[in-house]
C-alpha cells in the first residue's frame, strides 16, 4: 500500500446526524451506507450504539449489509459503551471500535473534573478493554486541537502500547489555523514513540470555516486518514466536507495523494444525503452546490464557452455533473445569448444577435434569470421566420 494513500473515514451517519432535525431511521441509514460503499469510502462510522436502541439497531444492520468498508462504532471511555458497541459490531466483516476521551485542559478540568494522569489511565484502560473484542481500535483525543502537544504525545504513546491502531486528532471546536494543526500532526509524527504502528487521523470541525484546510494540512504533515461527511454536514458549522478534500487531492497532483473514492458519484451522494436528512445544500457550496459550475457573468461565460478550463478547474463530469451551466442574466454578454439560443434551435447571425440582444437586456433587467421558455418567446417574437 502506497504511503500516499489517504483513507476516507465517513461519519455522515454518526457526526453528520448530530445536526438538529437530521434524524435518520434504520432503513435510511442502511441505504446511505450501501451508497457510501459504492462511493469507495474506507470506513463508515455507523453510529454511537449505546446512545439509543435505534442507533444500536442501525449499526447492527449496516454491519450485515456492507462488505468492503470497515464499520466503526463510537464509544466513550466507558466499559458499558464498549460492551454495547462490540455487540452491535459483531456481524461486521471489518469491525472497529472508536473510543476516547477529552485531553485538553478545559475538558479535563471543567467537563471531566479530573487530572491529566487520571485521563491518561482512563484512555489506556478503554483501549485495553476494547481490544478484547476487536483488533482494530481507534482512539480519539477529544479537543486535541487545544491540547498541549507534549501531553497529547504522552497519551498517544500510551494508547499505542495498549493496542490502538488509529489515532484520531480532532479539532473539536474548529479553533486551529491550518499551520497550527499541521504542526501538531508533524510534532506527533516525530515525537510519539511507536507512531509507525498506528495511523494518524484528522477530524476537523468547521466553526471558523477551516475544516477542509486543516484536514489537508494534516495529511501534508503525516496523517493518513481523513474523517469527513457528505456535504460537510455535522454539529454547529459542520465537519470536513468529503467532496472537498477528495477533489483537492485529485486536482492538486503535486500533493501526490490518492483515495479510493469514485468521484463521479459525489454529486449524487450530495443530493441523496440532502434529501434523506432534509438539509438543503447551499447553492455556492464547493464541488456539489447548484452554482459550483454555473456562470452568469458575461466575461466568464465567454471564456467558458471558448474553453471550459478558463474558469473551471474541475471537469463537471468528474463529480457527476452533466455539464457547466450558462445562466442568462443582465450581466450576460452576446456570446452567452448566442450559445443558449443555439441550444434551443436558433443559430443567430451577428445582425440577428445584435437585434435580439437589446430586448434581451430589457427582459433580463426585469427578471433575475432568463429561462429557456423566456428565451424561446423572445426569439420567436423577434425573429419570426428565422429558425436554424
Amino acid at each position: 500500500m502506497s504511503d500516499q494513500r489517504i483513507y476516507i473515514f465517513d461519519t455522515t451517519l454518526r457526526d453528520g446526524e448530530q445536526v438538529p432535525g437530521c434524524k435518520l431511521n434504520t432503513v435510511q441509514k442502511v441505504e446511505i451506507a450501501r451508497e457510501l460503499e459504492r462511493l469507495g469510502v474506507d470506513v463508515i462510522e455507523a453510529g454511537f450504539p449505546v446512545s439509543s436502541p435505534g442507533d444500536f439497531r442501525s449499526v447492527q444492520e449496516i454491519c450485515k449489509t456492507v462488505t468492503n468498508p470497515t464499520v466503526c462504532g463510537l464509544t466513550r471511555a466507558v466499559q458499558k459503551d464498549i460492551d454495547v458497541a462490540a455487540d452491535a459490531l459483531k456481524h461486521a466483516k471489518r469491525p472497529r471500535i472508536h473510543t476516547g476521551i477529552g485531553t485538553s485542559e478545559i475538558h479535563i478540568t471543567h467537563k471531566l473534573r479530573s487530572t491529566q494522569e487520571e485521563i491518561l489511565e482512563r484512555a489506556v484502560a478503554a483501549v485495553k478493554y476494547a481490544k478484547q473484542y476487536v483488533e482494530d481500535i481507534e482512539f480519539y483525543a477529544e479537543d486535541a486541537g487545544r491540547t498541549d502537544n507534549e501531553y497529547l504525545a504522552r497519551v498517544l504513546e500510551a494508547v499505542i502500547k495498549a493496542g490502538a491502531t488509529v489515532l484520531n486528532i480532532p479539532d473539536t471546536t474548529g479553533y486551529c489555523l491550518p499551520n497550527e494543526y499541521g504542526e501538531k500532526i508533524k510534532y506527533l509524527k516525530e515525537n510519539v514513540k511507536g507512531i509507525e504502528k498506528a495511523i494518524l487521523s484528522t477530524h476537523c470541525h468547521n466553526d471558523l470555516g477551516l475544516a477542509t484546510a486543516n484536514s489537508i494540512a494534516g495529511v501534508q504533515n503525516g496523517a493518513r486518514q481523513i474523517e469527513c461527511t457528505i456535504n460537510g454536514i455535522g454539529e454547529r458549522a459542520g465537519n470536513t466536507s468529503l467532496e472537498e478534500v477528495v477533489m483537492i487531492m485529485k486536482q492538486h497532483v503535486l500533493l501526490d495523494f490518492e483515495t479510493n473514492i469514485n468521484t463521479k458519484m459525489l454529486n449524487y451522494m450530495s443530493q441523496l444525503v440532502s434529501e434523506k436528512m432534509g438539509v438543503p445544500v447551499q447553492p455556492n457550496k464547493a464541488i456539489v452546490g447548484a452554482n459550483a459550475f454555473a456562470h452568469s457573468s458575461g466575461i466568464h461565460q465567454d471564456g467558458v464557452i471558448k474553453k471550459r478550463e478558463t474558469y473551471e478547474i474541475i471537469d463537471p463530469a468528474d463529480v457527476g455533473v452533466d455539464q457547466s451551466a450558462i445562466i442568462l442574466t443582465a450581466r450576460s454578454g452576446r456570446a452567452a445569448l448566442a450559445y443558449r439560443a443555439k441550444a434551443v434551435g436558433y443559430d443567430l447571425t451577428k445582425d440577428q444577435l445584435d437585434l435580439v440582444y437589446v430586448d434581451f437586456l430589457k427582459l433580463a433587467d426585469r427578471k433575475k434569470e432568463v429561462n429557456e421558455v423566456d428565451l424561446e418567446v423572445l426569439l420567436s417574437n423577434k425573429l419570426v421566420a428565422v429558425r436554424a
